[in-house]
């Protein structure tokens, strides 16, 4: 027989070796000890008895901070809050304690961090750019009111002084005082007076002691006057009653609200000079000449915020130039790094180039450093007065790189350039490492061009895989905070407004300068409008060019 027919008919030993019932211990005894593994593995299993022992031990921790929370929760009555994270903690418990349902028990956390960290956020940032929420109103009408009545307070003529004397316990400030008939009272900032019993006196019937508390030499007093000159002592829970107030930490007297509220008719009127102030609908108290007290409370003020952004007279100027700056710097951005990105990946991609690991280490340097501080670093080297590429690169010139509004931008430009090129370098490296060389080898055999290769081969299909990476990347420069806050902070500042918003502001700083108080007090009301129209902006034209990419996919 020849060795073909020889070799078709042998058996096929790897058959023998893996079927039942030929006689092969090996393999049988490989499937007991691969019963025996998972019979162990299900000994120490989730649904074995140390695993149930750990799931509870660990459940406990939880539930105990949760009930600590829950609590919390119950005495501050956050009734809706509260329900919506007991039904948290059943759904956490019924999840781990059950058996089976194995991808929930891996889902739940990142589920619930995604919830209360980014969708939480998100609807409450959405809810503000509804409301007035900002300085003067970021709470409800009733501490508005209390507040007026508490910060609006002058001296009652003739007051009787009392003696009063400063204690301290647990880092707090304390006044302790005695009034002219001997009796001894306790009290602190937004704690009324409470008496006082057990309290020490000296030789003149001033009471200076108190167990429990530490009372402050002359020293200490001087040493901390700023403070205790900013303690407000409550008479009583009742604001009306007015306060007591010390000068000097050994004296004090009663102020008594400047402004008297008529509950029956929701007013506030001076008692000076009579002028009423009345709730205007706006969240605040206004007279008649359209006066309003400093402090209001937050209500819903519907589409206000997004009509202000564009009516404000110190707003809307200013903000049209800032979209407009913020698309070119962003479209500029993207452009600058990709092709000095492709330039220099192109460049270090060849393979007799020498020494190109260190040559594309040296490139992916400015990635290595965080952008804040690299902000920093420029903003010194850039400085008009000291930096060094006035004072040592050009001599001594007076260039104004951060001062002048056009300067201030191609400053901006050529940091973010700096910084962003070498994300662009490793992204093009690695898609042109992908690209087949077949098809350049076969280009150059049909006479064509290096820049013809590249044009008409390399660059599509580059972005076609490129593509998304250069939208994510105008989505990233859109609200590139570090670079423009930590280079220029914006400026130079625009002379037409009286908003701090200059040159060089991009939205998302607009939005950071109106949020927390850079130059007319905090809005977060306004900032969260502004915040909204950035993401419908962003969420458009990412959701346009994704579209376009999809021609790239005939390319590939």
């Amino acid at each position: 027989m020849p060795k073909t027919d020889l070799l078709h008919e042998a058996p096929d030993t790897a058959a023998l070796a893996s079927s039942p019932g030929r006689g092969n211990t090996g393999g049988s005894s490989a499937g007991l000890s691969a019963g025996r593994a998972g019979r162990g593995n299900r000994r120490f299993g989730p649904d074995s008895l140390k695993g149930i022992i750990v799931k509870i031990v660990l459940l406990g921790l939880v539930d105990a901070l949760a009930v600590y929370v829950l609590m919390m929760l119950f005495l501050s009555q956050s009734w809706a809050a509260l329900a919506v994270s007991s039904l948290v903690v059943l759904a956490i418990n019924w999840i781990y304690l059950r058996k089976g349902g194995l991808p929930a028990k891996y889902l739940a956390p990142g589920v619930l961090f995604l919830l209360v960290f980014q969708v939480l956020v998100v609807f409450f940032s959405g809810y503000i750019a509804f409301t007035n929420y900002g300085d003067g109103h970021n709470s409800t009408k009733d501490d508005a009111i209390a507040a007026i009545q508490l910060t609006a307070q002058k001296r009652v003529p003739d007051s009787p002084a009392y003696k009063a004397s400063v204690l301290t316990k647990d880092n707090s400030f304390y006044l302790l005082f005695t009034d002219p008939s001997g009796k001894v009272q306790l009290g602190s900032n937004g704690e009324p007076l409470a008496d006082a019993p057990g309290a020490g006196k000296d030789s003149t019937g001033k009471a200076n002691s108190l167990p429990g508390y530490e009372t402050l030499a002359f020293q200490e007093i001087v040493a901390s006057q700023q403070e205790i000159l900013k303690i407000t002592v409550p008479v009583s829970d009742n604001p009306a009653d007015g306060t007591l107030r010390t000068a000097d930490g050994s004296s004090a007297y009663q102020f008594k609200p400047a402004l008297s509220f008529d509950a029956a008719t929701d007013t506030f009127t001076d008692t000076e000079t009579g002028a009423v102030y009345r709730d205007n609908g706006k969240g605040a108290f206004a007279d008649d000449n359209g006066q309003t007290l400093s402090t209001g409370w937050k209500i819903d003020v519907g589409m206000d915020n997004f009509a202000r952004a564009f009516t404000d007279p110190s707003l809307r100027g200013p903000l049209l130039g800032v979209i407009i700056w913020t698309f070119t710097f962003s479209v500029a951005s993207v452009a600058l790094t990709f092709v000095l990105g492709l330039f220099l990946a192109t460049t270090f991609n060849r393979e007799d180039l020498r020494g190109k690991k260190v040559y594309r280490i040296l490139m992916i340097l400015p990635y290595a450093f965080p952008a804040f501080l690299s902000g920093l670093v420029w903003s010194g080297i850039l400085n008009p007065e000291f930096g060094w590429l006035n004072q040592t690169l050009l001599g001594g010139a007076n260039i104004g790189w951060l001062t002048d509004p056009f300067l201030a931008k191609i400053s901006v430009l050529v940091v973010n350039l700096w910084l962003g090129f070498p994300y662009m370098f490793l992204v093009c490296t690695g898609a042109l490492q992908s690209l087949p060389t077949e098809l350049d080898e076969a280009a150059r055999m049909d006479g064509a061009s290096a820049w013809r290769v590249f044009r008409s081969i390399k660059l599509p299909l580059l972005l076609v895989s490129v593509a998304p990476l250069l939208i994510s990347s105008f989505a990233f420069n859109f609200n590139n905070f570090n670079v423009i806050y930590m280079l220029t902070g914006g400026g130079p500042r625009f002379a037409d407004t009286d908003r701090d918003i200059g040159a060089t502001d991009i939205l998302i700083t607009l939005v950071y300068k109106v949020a927390f108080g850079q130059g007319t007090g905090r809005d977060y009301g306004l900032a969260s409008a502004l915040a909204i129209i950035i993401f419908i902006i962003v969420a458009t034209i990412s959701a346009i060019s994704f579209k376009q990419t999809k021609a790239l996919e005939d390319v590939n």
